[in-house]
């Protein structure tokens, strides 16, 4: 195809961030609240199609090893430093990358390398775990986005427009089986960004809930720190929850408390209806665990329970080491799995075993989520957008993909909460995709070729 890319150059950029508060969830949750700094990395890549076009494309990332690289025995510095320099070897790996490709061939067919890079990092470092999967993915989505960008920019066309038969010389079998033979991911897609997308607010495991609760401690920047008072500036309307999943009691009460403050101020703002998730990080120890605790919100919380959109990933991430089968949990809600998730052959695996759908993240790279999505359509799966405390340029890509797909309701977008600094540059030229109102995003200023990020409107990117 004549908008088929080739890589030029390939620079990244790594850049500290130092959360506003602390984001307690998973193995964090009893670990108290510190806010350690994490790695923002963003990335440019420099391609040219057959046309002869050239395009700079841009893609960012937050790295999260508490989230991609869990470890007891590994620092989180240590496991930061080894994602950082899984970002570098891949960098340059594609730089050498000299065939003109689809973007969704260079980023989906150079996975393998990506892993083998992850695998000899992890032995140089002498590391006693080795990086898994979703810490390479992580390390690589800042790059996979770039890519998109980049094709779309040097064809002139908006990227989302070049994912059918008219740009690809490839349909989707190629990576997901005869079944999908002379099926595109153009078939899955809304022909333009959604005018608006409701955003779920993170109430993580160590956040406050009412003024009342407010001390010294608190930020005092002028910007919310307690959920009522997010509520009221923002009227947010969908919640995700983050639980303990160790402590049934602590869990079923933190629902309840959340339910109480959300209804309370949404009705203030003449809302009856709202919704919720909750998200465990895969500490519950088995399916029963989760039943037991929906029963008790069902029974305590009832409202609270009917918002209850969906329950994600409560159980381990390897879905294959006790094979839990969550039809139980699917019977009341519906279940969705995201740390279990990183080939699409684990998508195969959480359909035998009960699961109801994915959560997608754009931080396993934009190709991955893209066919993701696609197989969830064409078998019937339901997913969600989620979020990695994705700021700037990353809510850009997470949210536009959200308003050209058909997600459970919104996208989680956590960022402005946590490190909403992060993301000056970029709210500059898309204040309302920044600037929740009424509980919703504006995409109105995501126009033009690319991913519609107006990179050139910016003030210029620091690249190494």
């Amino acid at each position: 195809m004549q908008t088929d890319i080739r890589i030029l150059e390939v620079n990244t950029y790594s850049q500290d961030i130092h959360m506003r508060t602390a984001l307690l969830f998973g193995r964090k949750m009893g670990a108290g609240a510190r806010a350690l700094p994490v790695t923002l990395l963003t990335a440019r890549i420099l391609a040219q199609n057959r046309a002869g076009k050239r395009a700079e494309g841009w893609g960012s990332m937050l790295l999260s090893p508490n989230w991609a690289f869990p470890s007891d025995v590994v620092a989180q510095e240590v496991r930061d430093q080894a994602m950082r320099e899984v970002a570098r070897r891949y960098a340059r790996a594609l730089s050498g990358w000299k065939e003109f490709a689809h973007p969704l061939i260079i980023g989906l067919d150079t996975k393998a390398g990506l892993l083998r890079l992850a695998g000899e990092v992890s032995a140089e470092m002498g590391l006693p775990e080795p990086m898994p999967a979703l810490a390479a993915l992580n390390a690589a989505s800042p790059m996979d986005c770039a890519l998109h960008d980049a094709f779309g920019l040097a064809a002139g066309i908006d990227s989302y427009a070049g994912y059918g038969p008219d740009h690809c010389s490839f349909d989707l079998s190629r990576w997901l089986g005869p079944g999908h033979r002379g099926r595109h991911i153009s078939d899955y897609l809304l022909p333009e960004f959604a005018p608006t997308v409701p955003v779920f607010h993170l109430v993580g495991g160590g956040d406050k809930l009412t003024r009342g609760e407010l001390d010294d401690s608190d930020p005092k920047d002028g910007l919310p720190v307690s959920l009522d008072q997010w509520i009221e500036r923002e009227g947010v309307y969908c919640f995700k929850v983050k639980l303990k999943g160790t402590d049934l009691a602590w869990d079923v009460n933190r629902v309840v408390a959340v339910s109480r403050v959300v209804e309370g101020e949404v009705a203030k703002r003449g809302r009856q209806e709202y919704y919720m998730s909750v998200d465990s990080n895969e500490m519950c120890p088995d399916p029963e665990y989760v039943v037991d605790t929906l029963e008790q919100i069902r029974t305590k919380a009832p409202q609270a329970y009917r918002a209850l959109l969906y329950v994600e990933q409560p159980t381990e991430r390897d879905l294959t080491r006790h094979r839990f089968n969550v039809a139980e949990v699917a019977r009341r809600k519906p279940v969705l799995a995201d740390e279990g998730i990183a080939s699409f052959e684990d998508i195969d695996v959480a359909r035998q075993l009960g699961w109801s759908g994915i959560a997608l993240k754009t931080c396993k790279g934009l190709s991955s989520a893209l066919l993701t999505m696609a197989k969830a359509h064409q078998e019937r799966l339901l997913y969600s957008v989620q979020d990695l405390t994705n700021p700037g340029l990353a809510l850009l890509q997470s949210a536009g993909f959200a308003a050209r797909i058909q997600p459970l309701k919104g996208v989680e977008a956590n960022a402005r909460q946590y490190i909403p600094g992060a993301s000056a540059r970029e709210a500059a030229v898309h204040p309302r995709m920044f600037q929740v109102t009424d509980g919703e995003v504006s995409t109105e200023s995501l126009r033009g070729a690319g991913l519609g990020f107006r990179v050139e409107e910016m003030t210029p990117f620091k690249i190494d």
